[in-house]
């Protein structure tokens, strides 16, 4: 059976409090539409996680601090409803922008830390938004799981935060970035890049991953990170807008590999912004 599309909270809350009443758990994927494989396994994720599955769709115009990336985000409503259609959700959430952000809304969510650079600093309120709009989201499905990729792991690690300091009774469920055959990370944003850019796009992960190898053996990370930078640049890229190692713990700046780590970049080919990370783990018996 096809999974009903509801726009209205009220809608939704009529199926989340009988599906609560009955004892059964909700889960729920937050997305912005434009679906793609990596999507698909967080929803089949938490199809195998929970009772009663909730699929989100809503391009939060307050995460974008660049309007005509807001305006270029692609929606796909009527294909996602298709790609979602064999894996048995039981509703799709596509909130009318007055059921998020109603006449009058003033609140923000705004989490410290982990927001702090990368992504942080060269978007300018973004995980505000991405904050917000999550606490609203979780509230409203009244989901007990969440599922996020781990592709944007800095926005996974912000709300990992904002539910443990909020103390909200959802478990943040963290899913593995999914690959190209060429290790591109699936993103909305590879649609925008032309045959030519995506065949370069590549050349993000493999200097990640190259890096992250090198790391892990011992090499120093500063001169490493120098040369996964000089990599992208060679393979296509235009800029690499960040380039570090970070605590896979609490994203605390790591100058050596003292703990497990994730190593972040966001880079610009063709006028499109790409992210990516790839853990990193010291080698047994490095101190």
């Amino acid at each position: 059976m096809t999974a009903p599309i509801l726009r209205r909270l009220g809608g939704l809350r009529t199926l989340t409090d009988r599906w609560q009443a009955e004892g059964t758990r909700i889960a729920v994927v937050p997305t912005m539409g434009a679906l793609h494989a990596g999507h698909l396994s967080l929803v089949a994720a938490a199809r195998a996680g929970a009772d009663r599955v909730i699929v989100t769709i809503f391009v939060n115009p307050r995460q974008f601090d660049n309007p005509d990336d807001l305006a270029k985000y692609p929606r796909t409503e009527g294909s996602d409803a298709e790609k979602l259609a064999p894996l048995g959700i039981d509703a799709l959430y596509v909130p009318d922008p007055d059921q998020i952000y109603p006449e009058g809304f003033s609140t923000t969510v705004s989490v410290a830390g982990v927001s702090e650079g990368l992504c942080g600093a060269h978007r300018p309120g973004h995980f505000d938004g991405v904050a917000t709009v999550v606490s609203k989201l979780l509230l409203q499905t009244q989901a007990r799981r969440a599922f996020f990729g781990e592709k944007d792991y800095q926005q996974l690690m912000v709300v990992r935060r904002l539910v443990r300091d909020l103390d909200l009774p959802v478990e943040i469920v963290g899913h593995p970035t999914v690959r190209e055959g060429d290790g591109l990370a699936l993103s909305s944003r590879n649609q925008r890049l032309s045959p030519a850019a995506r065949a370069r796009a590549s050349a993000l992960f493999a200097a990640l991953d190259a890096a992250a190898r090198e790391i892990a053996r011992g090499a120093p990370v500063g001169a490493t990170l120098q040369q996964a930078h000089r990599a992208i640049l060679a393979g296509g890229y235009a800029s690499v807008e960040y380039l570090e190692l970070r605590s896979a713990a609490d994203l605390a700046p790591l100058a050596a590999l003292t703990e497990p780590a994730r190593l972040l970049a966001a880079a610009h080919i063709e006028g499109v912004r790409l992210i990516d990370n790839v853990p990193v783990a010291p080698a047994r018996g490095a101190s």
